[in-house]
């Protein structure tokens, strides 16, 4: 249980190293370098913690064999510590501005240097006389710090000597031994009932008005603790007669936060009853550990019957835990509760022997008692038949125990017994509180266990009540509740765990103040090399952070819809402040939030110097793409909503984040564009300056109609279109003599280009409209075909030209296209006939 530590060192041993010489110095210093008075401070405290020690030092020296005293003790060696640790705390930030300030100054001039200014000189030596002596108190307040924590080890060896010699002392276990004690019991049997009768004749005459207010706040903790967890949480662990057969989780639930809310009610309302007790003066020193000892047991009684009520269940089959028949059920409850009572019993009178100052033999002979009773119930609850038969029917006769577990009780009791009669009473009734306390704790804990593991599958907590509740409440979806499910699942088992260790911890000889003393030195001091951080501090620094973060979101909202929307502020502006706003702020976040968790940044510093170069050739891409995305927030070469042509993607800018953007194409497919790509290559930016730009129709007539027609009814239509702008005017170009058409262009100008779909269309359908009113046609493209005849040997040599129509070219090249095909005929007409005059001469010969 406690640690065993070496010697200890002498109570002068760190006034050893306080170097006298430097000591006497301090004190010859004018009062002005003192550090404002923080080091005149920090010397007074330090003289009364040398005090605090040398007295406690004192009283280990003479510490008696009583657990209390040697608790209180180590909870004053625990208050030094802290006392000294401060000391050297507050006296440090001063040695590092001293440090800073030295180092700005410089050193000194060597011999042969030109001489520095007086005042630099003097302001030199009288930091420096400063620092001396703030390191002398701190290397001080050190070594007392290093003394107090050898002396809290040696209270702590003193704690686990007595422990063991109380476990393991061996008495003398007769007939002559209960002799005594029946002597004894009948004395003290007495000496009880006088004293109960002065209490309470005291207390009827001189605190009646206090002992009804206590009464009064008692029964109104009652009704807090235990009508009104009743009230709030009965839904959560009552049995339900109306539920036939409940799943196993609900009968998980309803065992563990019954067992465990009504329990902690109960104890809240007994240690609340004890409180206003004691602090209105109604008890006196020997009837309040009596009546904590009463309080203690009524509170364990009913904590071990509501854990065996909640697992077998005895008049609720349906809603048991383990596969018991109802008589098994009964029986086994009832074995435990007995254990309960009598091992409460024996604690209670212990106490009552203890206050009215018995003889250890009244002591002996109870707890031998005790320890034999309860040996005797576990061997009897081996012989029994509680498994559920095994057609199912709880009614039916039970089968009996497996062999393993018979074998286990017996051996149980046995030994409880066999250690009572050979004289060690203290270890058998330590063992036998540890089989009933313990175990009821594990068991409780196991529960706990169970039921987070089975809110946490997948599905099961929509099913609960409280997943329900939160369906219709907050209208939450199936994801929402499954990650409920699992953050329920861990809050149970830390309730489990936080419950159920101290507990045990408690029952196996600890005390309170080592509970609150780890607890505080775990909360607030965790030793990581030479880092010191502290979970208060990291629970701090993450409510920091989840501030910051709620702040800088609702900042950038505020501004956004308040001040840039009012200002009609660009979406792409806005989208970019809102962006920086948004990495600045957590960033800030996050660095007030490491400090507050105790983390010292400049060491993150070196590691992240460290990581550089790791970063620099693994992570480069991902850097690229951090630094081209802030480039892009700053620069802004596009927007939010700007409309871009980036490689083959073409589409509006939706997102920009420091690694990708995502552009949407019009086919309202999302593309996540790496920002490096974006950066490196050429991109192409429709609304770059603004949204206005040029579109165009082509249109194609017959030869038949006349062209300023054309281009009067063109530029006719689309100047009646209103979104159409008039500067710059929009015009119709004459392009080209088409194969088989006259070319035209509409050109016109919009102020927003996402209009010119809509635009276009509608124009497109005038102009047919109009076409067909005016008889002017638009043509189709068209082949000739030319055959030419061989009229001497009757052959056909077909020449074949083909004009092709909507040529991108201008007339030219329709007239450059027919000209090659007459050529290229009459290229081959005499070329054919030379091939038909050598295939006659070759036949003639």
């Amino acid at each position: 249980m406690f640690a065993i530590v070496g010697p200890l060192v002498g109570e002068n041993a760190f006034a050893q190293d306080q170097q006298p010489a430097q000591t006497s110095q301090q004190t010859d210093q004018p009062p002005g370098q003192l550090a404002n008075g923080l080091l005149d401070t920090a010397v007074t405290e330090l003289g009364k913690a040398k005090k605090t020690y040398a007295s406690l030092q004192e009283a280990a020296k003479q510490a008696t064999a009583d657990d209390e005293t040697l608790v209180a003790l180590s909870g004053q060696v625990d208050e030094l510590n802290r006392t000294t640790a401060a000391i050297s705390a507050r006296l440090k930030p001063r040695t590092a501005e001293i440090d800073a300030r030295l180092t700005q100054l410089g050193a000194a001039p060597k011999e042969g240097q030109p001489p520095e200014a007086p005042i630099v000189t003097q302001e030199r030596d009288r930091l420096n006389a400063e620092r001396s002596q703030i390191s002398a108190v701190i290397l001080d307040a050190d070594n007392l710090t290093a003394e107090s924590n050898r002396l809290s080890m040696q209270f702590m060896e003193m704690r686990r000597k007595l422990f063991a010699e109380t476990l393991f002392k061996r008495t003398e276990v007769s007939t002559t031994t209960f002799d005594d004690a029946g002597a004894a019991l009948v004395e003290e049997g007495v000496k009880f009932s006088a004293a109960v009768t002065s209490w309470i004749a005291f207390v009827l005459k001189a605190k009646l008005a206090s002992l009804l207010a206590a009464v009064c706040l008692s029964i109104g903790a009652a009704l807090i603790f235990l009508f009104g967890g009743y009230r709030l949480f009965r839904r959560y662990y009552v049995q339900d007669e109306a539920i036939e057969n409940p799943p196993y989780i609900s009968r998980l639930s309803v065992a563990f936060w019954s067992t465990l809310i009504r329990t902690l009610s109960l104890a809240a309302f007994l240690v609340t009853s004890f409180f206003f007790l004691s602090n209105f003066n109604v008890l006196r020193p020997d009837i309040a550990p009596i009546l904590a000892a009463v309080f203690g047991f009524i509170g364990l009684v009913y904590f071990v019957g509501r854990l065996s009520n909640a697992v077998f269940a005895p008049f609720r089959p349906h809603w048991r835990l383990v596969k018991l028949s109802n008589k098994g059920a009964h029986s086994l409850t009832w074995c435990l509760q007995a254990m309960a009572v009598v091992n409460g019993l024996d604690y209670v009178f212990d106490r009552i022997s203890e206050s009215m100052g018995s003889p250890v033999v009244v002591t002996v002979a109870k707890s031998f008692l005790a320890a034999l009773l309860i040996g005797l119930i576990l061997i009897a609850a081996s012989f029994g038949s509680p498994m559920l038969a095994k057609n199912g029917d709880p009614d039916a006769p039970g089968r009996h125990w497996p062999h393993g577990m018979a074998i286990i009780l017996r051996a149980l009791g046995i030994l409880v017994i066999f250690t009572s009669f050979i004289g060690y009473v203290g270890l058998a009734r330590f063992m036998a509180t540890q089989m009933i306390v313990t175990s009821a704790v594990i068991a409780t804990m196991y529960l706990g266990f169970q039921l987070g593991k089975a809110v946490s599958k997948q599905g099961v907590f929509a099913e609960t009540i409280i997943g329900r509740f939160l369906e219709n409440r907050l209208k939450l979806r199936e994801v929402a509740l499954d990650q409920a499910g699992l953050a329920a699942g861990l809050a149970t088992y830390a309730v489990a765990l936080l419950t159920g260790i101290p507990l045990i911890l408690l029952s196996w000889g600890f005390h309170i103040q080592d509970l609150e003393a780890f607890a505080y030195r775990l909360f607030t001091e965790i030793k990581i090399g030479n880092m010191s951080i502290s979970l208060l501090g990291i629970f701090v620094g993450i409510l920091l952070f989840a501030g910051g973060y709620l702040v800088t979101r609702w900042f950038q909202r505020w501004l956004d819809s308040n001040v840039m929307a009012r200002g009609q502020v660009d979406l792409g502006v806005r989208n970019s402040v809102r962006t920086g706003i948004g990495y600045l702020g957590i960033a800030l976040a996050a660095i007030f939030a490491i400090s507050a968790a105790g983390i010292d940044l400049s060491s993150l510093a070196l590691v992240a110097s460290a990581l550089s170069v790791g970063i620099g050739f693994g992570l480069q891409n991902i850097v690229s793409n951090f630094v081209s995305g802030l480039i892009l927030l700053v620069e802004r070469p596009f927007k939010v909503g700007d409309w871009i042509v980036s490689g083959t993607s073409e589409g509006i800018v939706k997102r920009i984040s420091v690694r990708a953007t995502e552009i949407e194409t019009f086919r309202k497919q999302s593309i996540i564009v790496p920002n490096s790509e974006l950066i490196n290559a050429s991109l192409g930016n429709w609304t770059h300056r603004n949204r206005l730009g040029r579109s165009e129709i082509p249109v194609s007539v017959s030869y038949d109609a006349d062209p300023r027609k054309v281009m009067d009814i063109l530029l006719e239509l689309v100047r009646s279109i209103p979104k159409v702008l008039r500067n710059p005017e929009p015009h119709v170009e004459f392009l080209r003599f088409g194969p088989s058409s006259l070319d035209f262009e509409m050109r016109f100008y919009l102020s927003d280009l996402s209009d010119g779909m809509e635009i276009r269309n509608n124009l497109r359908i005038e102009i047919l409209k109009r076409f067909n009113e005016e008889g002017i046609s638009i043509p189709y493209p068209h082949q000739e075909l030319h055959i030419v005849r061989d009229g001497r040997r009757g052959r056909q040599l077909d020449a074949t030209a083909e004009a092709l129509t909507d040529s991108a070219d201008g007339p030219e090249a329709g007239d450059a296209i027919q000209e090659g095909s007459a050529s290229s005929r009459e290229d081959k007409v005499p070329e054919a006939k030379g091939a038909s005059r050598r295939r006659g001469r070759t036949a003639a010969e």
